[in-house]
C-alpha cells in the first residue's frame, strides 16, 4: 500500500535530500561544495524544506528563500518524475513566502532546460537572464 506524505524536513533527512539533489539529470550542481550539507541544515532551520516521502523514501523536495523571496530549490528524484511532486511541493514553497508577506516570488534556471519549460507551462514569467547566464522567472503571489 502506497503511503504519501508532504511535510516538513528535519535535519534527519539532510542526506537524502542531498541525494536527490546530486541524482538531477539537469541543473547539474557543478561543484557540490557549494551547497554543503550546512546550508542544507540551515534552511531546514530558516525557511524550511518541504519534502514528498513515500513509504519512508524522499522523492523531492523544495524551499523558498524567505529573506529574499525566491524558490531556492525544487528537485525531484529522477526516477519519480513526472508524477505530480514537483508542482505539489513548489505550491508549499509559495505558501511560505506569501506568509512572510512577498508579494512576488522569482528564481532562476537552466536556459532550455525541462525547468526552464515547466516554469513556463506554470505561469511564470520571463524575467531575462541572470550575469551568470541563468533564466530568471517571476510570478506573483
Amino acid at each position: 500500500m502506497l503511503v504519501a506524505m508532504i511535510r516538513r524536513a528535519q535535519t534527519e533527512d539532510v542526506l537524502q535530500l542531498m541525494r536527490i539533489r546530486a541524482s538531477v539529470r539537469e541543473n547539474i550542481l557543478s561543484d557540490p561544495a557549494k551547497v554543503p550539507a550546512s546550508v542544507v541544515v540551515e534552511f531546514i532551520a530558516h525557511s524550511g524544506i518541504w519534502l514528498w516521502e513515500e513509504n519512508g523514501a524522499v522523492l523531492g523536495f523544495a524551499s523558498a528563500d524567505t529573506r529574499d523571496g525566491s524558490i531556492w530549490a525544487l528537485f525531484v528524484d529522477p526516477l519519480a518524475e513526472g508524477r505530480g511532486i514537483g508542482r505539489a511541493l513548489l505550491l508549499h514553497a509559495l505558501d511560505d513566502l506569501r506568509a512572510k508577506g512577498w508579494r512576488q516570488a522569482r528564481l532562476t534556471t537552466q536556459i532550455g532546460s525541462r525547468a526552464d519549460r515547466f516554469y513556463r507551462r506554470d505561469g511564470w514569467r520571463d524575467g531575462g537572464v541572470s550575469q551568470s547566464g541563468e533564466r530568471i522567472f517571476t510570478r506573483d503571489l
